[in-house]
């Protein structure tokens, strides 16, 4: 069984950062691209970031650049995303998800997601 679980959010002032990191288990781990995406309140879902197998190539949202790093640990079948200078509009559930996005596009009824795990960014 394919298990994928989030943590790490938590509430941060403007300009605050966190780490979150997304456990898996149920599959080879090292041969799947992963990706970051998020859902801030009232919003739709919103593709942050990606990475390949290796850990070598990574993408960003325009908005996120600069100031979100994603990473990889296959030894400890774990993804991690950096969140730096954070905004208040960035406040979301942030999900991890394999197999999610298909051509540019997030495709819910596709793939594997986690329970999601919540950044509120407020003075």
């Amino acid at each position: 069984q394919v298990q994928v679980v989030e943590s790490g959010g938590g509430s941060v002032q403007p300009g605050g950062s966190l780490r979150l990191s997304c456990t898996t288990s149920g599959f080879t781990f090292s041969i799947w691209p992963m990706n970051w995406v998020r859902q801030a309140p009232g919003k739709g879902l919103e593709w942050v970031s990606s990475i390949n197998r290796s850990g070598l190539s990574t993408n960003y949202a325009d908005s996120v650049k600069g100031r979100f790093t994603i990473s990889r640990d296959n030894a400890k079948n774990t993804l991690y995303l950096q969140l730096n200078s954070l905004k208040t509009e960035e406040t979301a559930m942030y999900y991890c998800c394999r197999s999610c996005v298909v051509a540019g596009r997030i495709e819910t009824e596709f793939g594997y997601w986690g329970q999601g795990t919540q950044v509120t960014v407020s003075s």
